[in-house]
This record gives C-alpha cells, structure tokens and sequence, in this order.
C-alpha cells in the first residue's frame, strides 16, 4: 500500500474515491478542466484520509464503545432518516440482517464524534465586538439575492416543423419588441403559453433554467433578450425589474454570525489538535518523495 498511518495501510480505493469527489466538486464550481489540478486534488486527498485515520485511531484508544442502546437509537435515526431499513441497506449495498459492519461503522463514528465535542468544548459565545467585526469583515455574506422579474414569448420546438424557420420568425418577432411594440401584445399573438404565464414574477438565481438566467441576469430593465433555446424550446425574454443586493441589516444576522464564529472557533481547535496527532505520527506514502515521522 503506497500509504500507511502509524502503520495502518490505507486502502487505494478509499484514497482514489476520496481524490474522486474532490475533483467532482471542484469541476461542478466550474474551477477545473481536465486533469491540471490532479496532483493538488491528491493532496487533498491524502490530508482528508490521514485527518479521519488520526481521528478514528486517537478516539479508539482513548474513548470507549458507546453503549448498545445508544448503536441501536443512532441505527435506527439512520434507518429512518434513509426511508426504512430496505432503502438504508439497500443504499449501503448490504442485504438486511447482515448489520455487524454498519454496527462497527456506527461505533467508529460514535467514538470519532465523542473525542471532537471533547477537544472542541462547550459553544463559544462571541462577544457584541465579535459579532460587530466579523460582520464588517465579511459583509459581502450578508447581503439580500439579486433578483430579476421577466416576462417571455415561448415557442415549442416539439411543434415546429422547421427549426430554422421558427428561429427567423423569432428574431422578426425580436425586431418588433425592440422597435417598440408592447410586449405582452406580442406574447398574444405569438406565445405558445397563454398570457398568464408570460409574466415569470420574481425569481433568484437558481431557481430557474441555466440558459434563461445566464441571459436574463445579464440584462439590464426593459431590454429585450436575443432568441435562445432550452431544453422546452425557443425564447424571447424582456427584464422588466430588477432588485440588486442590499446589506442586511446585521441585527437580522447576529444570531446566524454567532453560529459562523461558533463554527470557526471549533474547526481551528479540531484543526490544532489534527495537527498535534500528525506531528507524532508516523505517515509513510510511498508515492511521495517526503515521509512523516
């Protein structure tokens, strides 16, 4: 094995799926193409893997087993919270009945979570000066979503017999809005959808197709959009209002930056506390040129 933890080896296929779903979230924040971070996602991959080893080893040295009602309940919240024990079993790949290895899990997980409430403490409670300077240092977190409100003339392609000819019926019909004619008499006269669902209302980002808010949320009031197409069909859209992003007030957000700060405070002391268990242990990855001792 190319990686071993105070002499534990380290699986290759925990570390590729590891390495797996790094880079899968990186790739769905649009931050990566092909393969030029694969060394840094490993990276990542390593630290994640010797974090959760340390911990698990750490905690079964020093905490002990929870007791079997306590296996039983935190089984049975995980039954429920997965739709029933055929859905649960079913997810994990494991006939019903063969539990001994979610019981081991469900033990490891235990003991892990018991020796990080030990290390964290009890919840900091941050101080009016704390929550004051982590709300102006951080106020871009803590501002309303930009909204758009927009109106479109829809045209199903399901129904058209020529594309190319529907598209250049389009773009006349594009012509006459940006001329001047009103819109909503153009959707009657041309909408696939009734007049009623012309309007869309307001609407967040996220909330509605990706090809339709790339265009609308880069307009400006009372334009009219290019034609473009979706999965549904051709559109027309014309912004009709907008509502930038304002600051929000911070005695609205007071109670969710004291949960940021509270957070923080616990992630660095789980952090130090990683750092101090990888300072005496003993890492050997084959598949570097540095080792830790």
């Amino acid at each position: 094995m190319p990686l071993t933890i105070n002499g534990e080896a380290i699986d290759d296929n925990l570390l590729d799926a590891e390495f797996s779903q790094i880079k899968a979230h990186f790739e769905q924040q649009a931050n990566v193409s092909c393969c030029e971070r694969d060394d840094e996602f490993m990276g990542y991959a390593k630290d994640n893997l010797i974090a959760r080893v340390l911990l698990s080893q750490k905690a079964k040295s020093t905490i002990p087993d929870p007791s079997p009602e306590d296996i039983d309940a935190h089984l049975n919240k995980l039954i429920d919270e997965n739709g029933g024990k055929e859905a649960f079993f079913f997810k994990l790949g494991i006939a019903p009945g063969n539990e001994d290895e979610v019981r081991k899990d469900i033990i490891e997980t235990m003991r892990v979570d018991s020796l990080i409430d030990q290390v964290t403490g009890k919840n900091h409670e941050p101080t009016k000066e704390e929550i004051q300077k982590y709300y102006k240092e951080n106020s871009t977190l803590f501002m309303t979503a930009e909204e758009i409100r927009s109106s479109h003339i829809f045209k199903s392609l399901q129904e058209a017999e020529n594309k190319e000819k529907l598209f250049k019926e389009m773009r006349e019909v594009r012509e006459l809005a940006r001329k001047g004619t009103d819109f909503m008499d153009l959707v009657r006269k041309h909408s696939d959808k009734p007049e009623e669902e012309a309007d869309l209302g307001w609407y967040k980002r996220g909330e509605l197709m990706d090809e339709f808010e790339l265009i609308t949320f880069s307009m400006d009031i009372n334009e009219i959009s290019p034609v473009f197409a979706t999965q549904w069909g051709m559109h027309l859209a014309k912004v009709t209002d907008k509502k930038h992003p304002e600051q929000i007030p911070i005695d609205q957000v007071e109670t969710e930056i004291s949960e940021m700060i509270n957070s923080e405070h616990r992630d660095l002391k789980l952090k130090n506390f990683i750092n101090d268990l990888r300072k005496d242990a003993e890492i050997v990855d084959e598949n570097s040129d540095k080792s830790e001792d």
